[in-house]
């Protein structure tokens, strides 16, 4: 959805303006950052909807940063990007919560329609959670009446 917040982890400063200019056209709100160490920050700071990282860089690289991200309580989604072809490096990616993987160079509808994907299956995954969220603090409030 437009208006989302995406933190861009990528080293090659022509894919990330390349990459930003695009989604900003699309209408969201793009915090970037040259390798995983400062996108960890920026994860940190911005607490955003997604997360776009390529895969290879200095200092800290993609893998890293989704292991970290599986140590906050709600993450948010990640789509990585790479020019990598390797498979077992897909995997990886997809065990530890990558929502999507796109093999650069790739289209920027391509690249549109993952991030319009992952952040509305990150909606519906909230709203499927709501009624489960809900429902014990309704019965909470109702045992409170009846005591």
């Amino acid at each position: 959805m437009a208006g989302n917040k995406i933190v861009l982890i990528e080293d090659d400063r022509e894919i990330q303006t390349t990459l930003r200019t695009v989604l900003e056209s699309a209408g969201y709100r793009v915090s970037s950052a040259a390798n995983g160490a400062e996108g960890q920050r920026l994860i940190q700071t911005e607490n955003p909807d997604l997360i776009i990282t390529d895969m290879m860089m200095p200092r800290m690289g993609g893998f890293p940063v989704l292991e970290y991200l599986r140590t906050l309580e709600d993450p948010p989604r990640v789509i990585m990007i790479t020019a990598n072809e390797g498979g077992r490096h897909k995997a990886y990616a997809e065990m530890l919560g990558a929502v999507d993987y796109l093999r650069k160079p790739f289209a920027m509808d391509v690249l549109l329609e993952s991030v319009r994907k992952a952040l509305e299956d990150e909606e519906e995954d909230e709203d499927e959670e709501a009624p489960a969220e809900k429902g014990p603090l309704r019965r909470r409030i109702t045992k409170k009446k009846k005591e």
